[in-house]
This record gives C-alpha cells, structure tokens and sequence, in this order.
C-alpha cells in the first residue's frame, strides 16, 4: 500500500511539475519580429495565454484576442502556444505572461527587450580650410540608441583615446543621444588626414557605423636647396632646385644672389623652381637665397656657392716643387754648418800642439827633448794652455 501511494504521489509531482509553462527572454533590434513561445511538457487539455505588459490577452490558444496587424500566430497545441511580433518598436518592451489555467493559474514571464538603432553619426565643428596652429573642435552625433552607443575617434585608422563623451537621454526618455569631442591643434602632418568617428551599438551585428571627415590644413612653406654638384668648377654648370612645399603651394619662387638680383641674367636662367649657372667663374661665388610664398606666410633658405680652379686641383695633385727645394735648402745649410765646425775643431787642436812645442823648446837643446818635455809637463799645465784659433 505504501508503495503505490508513493508512485502516486510521484506521478502526481510529475504531472504537476510537467503542467507549468516555460518561457524565454527575447532580445530584439527595434523594427524586427519578435518571437514568444510558452511550452507545456505534461498538459491535460488546458487551455494557453500569451498577454502583453499591459495585460491585453493576445492569444487564447489559437484565438486571436487582440487587434492588432503584427502579431500572429506560429504554432498553437496542447503542449506549446507560438506567437510573433513584426516591426517591433520601443514601446513594446516589457514583460509578457504566458497562462497556463489549471487551478490555481500557472504563469511563467518573458521579458522582451527592445534595441535602439542609433541614427548614422555626423561629425560636425569642421571648417575649411583650417590654418595651422588653429584649434580644432570636431564633434561626432548619434541619436536614437538604446542602451547607449559607443564613440571612438580615429586618425587614419589609428584610434585617438583621451575624447570627451557626452550621454543624453532623448525625449521618449527611451533612447539616447551620444556625443564626442575631439579637440587638438592643426598641424601640417595633418593635411590629407582623414578623421573618423565609429560608432558600435549591440544592434548593428557587429558592423559600426562610420562618419568621415577628410582633413585640409593651410601652412607655409618649407624650403630646401639642392645641388646638383658638390664640388663646381670653372667652366662646368650647376643645377640649383628649391623644393618647397606649403599649402597653398608656393608658386614660383625667387631667386636672389647677395641680397640682390641675379647679376647675369645670361648664364643664371630660372626655370620653374631651378636655377641653372652655365659656364661657372670666379665672379659666380656668393650666396644664392631661394624664397617661398603662398597666402598664409613666406620661408626662405641660402646656399653658398664656390666655384674650384679645376687647374690649382691639379697642382695640388702633383709633386711640391716648394716642399722639395725647402727640403734641399735645410740639407744644405745643415752641410755647411758640419763643415765649419769641424774645420774649427782641427785648428783648435792644431794651435794647441803649436803652443806646447813651442814651450819645450825653451828648456831642451833639440826637438826632440822638447818633444818628451811637453809630454811631461802636460798633466799639470792644463790650465797654462794657449789656443790659437
């Protein structure tokens, strides 16, 4: 007896528990379908309800209750009651109540959440052109979006972070309105940039939105002279060429040499932004400016020009006939110089045998005693010598 009372009860738990109603929450973009199912694993034939938030019945089993063009039907039986609404809007959202009436009433709720689609951003506070070392204040707009949508800024794809964002709630206190700011000063490497500002929303499916602003900044020019030769001769051409870059484009530019005009208009031809010197000189050296002007300012650069003796180029190549008769003059004088100090030497030595021969000749009665008596009294007379130069 206990037995069967326990499948009973059993059975009647799971009667109980198969006979209450299953839903899901729905997310869904603003002006898509929605779709609301209610499913019944056990049902004895009792009847279900789908009622939207303000608790109109939609639909009793299949019965339409209410009026209303996009809701309709997908699949109504015993075990599951299918309905769907088209073109969606704001104020659908809430939650809906799937019935099932045993006694008591079982419900089970599904809350159904509406997406705004932000509107396609602007970007606007941009002015054309803009000079360099202006500020400037680009503002991106979206409205529109539930929940509110993300702003990011980028520079030639490179993300720009550090931005201003700005959150509103929109009139149907449903939406809102997403600003951003950008705020930086115009410079040259700026010109041709494009700027754009990227929406991302939960409703786009993973594809932002983009607005894009191309970048048109005005500075002055840049100057810088090439050669078309690093060591000019006499006689050779050269080939100057001022690049300048600005925006506007300077257009042409001036040549100048020493403060002034081109001297020799002849030789010294300007052709668009070269300056071509034919049959080079001496009288050609100097400084030659070079000077850029558009509409916002003007820049200039110098160049110094000297022209080479291409014949002191190759004395200088050659053997030193200075260097080799200096060298030949020290030898000789050094030779001189030897010559004379020795013949000093041997005629001091000279006088000094002289003197002493001289003195032993004074005690001795030949030479040759004299001889051996100089020799004698030489160690001790060293401070009675005489020399003869």
């Amino acid at each position: 007896g206990y037995k069967n009372y326990f499948y009973l009860e059993e059975d009647f738990f799971r009667i109980y528990q198969g006979q209450f109603p299953l839903t899901q929450n729905v997310t869904v973009v603003e002006g898509g379908t929605a779709n609301l199912t209610c499913r019944v694993d056990q049902n004895d034939n009792t009847s279900l309800q789908w009622s939207n938030p303000a608790q109109q019945t939609l639909y009793f089993d299949d019965k339409k209750a209410l009026r209303d063009n996009r809701i309709e039907l997908v699949r109504a039986s015993w075990h599951e009651l299918s309905i769907s609404v088209s073109d969606v809007s704001l104020s659908d959202e809430g939650q809906y109540t799937c019935s099932l009436f045993t006694m008591p009433v079982k419900t089970s709720k599904a809350f159904l959440t509406v997406l705004g689609v932000p509107e396609k951003p602007q970007i606007s506070g941009f002015t054309s052109p803009v000079m360099e070392g202006e500020r400037m204040q680009l503002t991106c707009k979206t409205s529109g979006s539930k929940p509110a949508a993300d702003i990011r800024w980028f520079k030639n794809d490179k993300e720009i972070k550090d931005v201003k964002y700005l959150k509103e709630e929109d009139a149907n206190r449903r939406t809102f309105t997403v600003s951003s700011t950008l705020d930086f000063r115009a410079d040259r490497s700026d010109d041709g940039v494009v700027v754009s500002c990227r929406v991302d929303h939960e409703s786009l499916n993973s594809t932002p939105q983009i607005a894009r602003q191309v970048l048109e900044i005005h500075y002055t020019p840049s100057v810088k002279i090439i050669s078309s030769s690093s060591w000019p001769e006499e006689g050779q051409s050269i080939v100057l060429t001022c690049e300048s870059k600005g925006k506007p484009l300077p257009e042409p530019v001036l040549w100048t040499k020493d403060g002034g005009e081109l001297p020799d208009p002849e030789r010294m031809v300007v052709n668009g932004r070269d300056l071509r010197i034919s049959f080079l000189n001496k009288t050609d050296n100097g400084t030659y400016r070079c000077e850029a002007t558009n509409p916002i300012g003007q820049n200039s650069t110098e160049y110094v020009l000297i022209v080479h003796d291409p014949n002191a180029l190759a004395g200088q190549t050659g053997p030193d006939h200075a260097l080799i008769g200096g060298i030949v003059a020290v030898v000789v004088f050094v030779t001189l110089c030897s010559i004379i100090l020795l013949g000093r030497y041997l005629a001091r030595h000279k006088g000094t045998y002289l003197t002493n021969e001289a003195k032993g000749a004074e005690d001795a009665p030949d030479a040759d005693t004299a001889i051996i008596n100089a020799e004698g009294s030489q160690v001790n007379a060293e401070e009675k010598k005489e020399y003869f130069i």
